[in-house]
């Protein structure tokens, strides 16, 4: 089995029987050539694009990566749905899971070139811009 667990939810598998259904109506209506029934099949299949949208916001779909063991299992909620997926598309299509926009921070310990071969350990150059003397002394 796979680390990734593709698929095994309730929106996908709820989304890929509505596809089918859809697929199958807009088939036969290309069949008995049938201009509505191939619209009809086409609209159902955008809708079960919608419908697994909407089961994924509602916690059962689970996110992009790797998932803990313990919630493989088809019926397992995702908890953190609400907040949204950082690396999900359809959460940030739903405006969720956004990075913030604030401060840049740089984590220690950092090794920082300050342009003389010399390299700065621990060096905070938060916004500090093209000004930043770092490690130089004043001569």
């Amino acid at each position: 089995m796979s680390l990734y667990d593709e698929g095994h939810t309730i929106a996908g598998w709820t989304g890929v029987a509505v596809t089918a259904v859809g697929g199958s109506v807009a088939g036969v209506g290309v069949c008995v050539s049938s201009g509505a029934l191939v619209s009809v099949g086409l609209v159902i299949v955008a809708l079960a694009a919608l419908v697994t949208w909407v089961l994924h916001l509602t916690g059962w779909g689970k996110p992009p990566g790797v998932r803990p063991r313990e919630e493989w299992g088809m019926r397992v909620r995702d908890p953190h749905a609400r907040g949204g997926h950082p690396e999900c598309l359809g959460c940030r299509l739903a405006g969720r899971g956004r990075g913030r926009a604030g401060a840049l921070s740089v984590a220690g310990p950092t090794v920082v070139g300050d342009g003389t071969g010399m390299e700065v350990r621990g060096a905070a150059v938060v916004g500090a811009g093209a000004r930043a003397d770092v490690g130089r002394r004043a001569s």
